[in-house]
């Protein structure tokens, strides 16, 4: 058990320092203009959605590691693993080489390890169970 909460709380902290650290990148070029933001043009999207991943990572990162509230995590969650499919998929879709997909796989791969470890304090608790 303890284990389990070890690799929870080191796949969670790892899985927040990149969203966050994306999301802030992501809202610093969104500001830079055109100049820091070639990747976004490259994989064919308005610049405009820098803000807006940006924005939601940041939330996502607050709702995972804020305690309670543990339908907000799921949504959380689901959303980062939605951003991150997209983001592999895109990347897929332009040719782009493994090393421009791998950090997106890393984040979903932790993604998924943080959500399955996480502690029953911070799961949904079914009715039915």
């Amino acid at each position: 058990m303890k284990r389990k909460n070890i690799i929870y709380w080191i796949a969670t902290i790892w899985l927040a320092l990149g969203m966050a650290s994306t999301a802030v990148v992501q809202l610093l070029k969104a500001r830079a203009g055109q100049g820091g933001a070639d990747m976004i043009v490259h994989l064919g999207y308005p610049l405009y959605l820098l803000t807006l991943l940006g924005c939601w990572k940041i939330l996502g990162v607050i709702a995972v590691l804020i305690p309670k509230f543990p339908r907000l995590k799921e949504w959380a969650y689901a959303g980062f693993s939605f951003l991150m499919l997209g983001a592999i998929f895109s990347h897929v879709v332009v040719r782009d080489s493994i090393s421009a997909i791998v950090p997106s796989l890393l984040l979903l791969v932790l993604t998924v390890i943080s959500w399955y470890l996480r502690p029953a304090g911070r799961k949904i608790i079914s009715v039915n169970q």
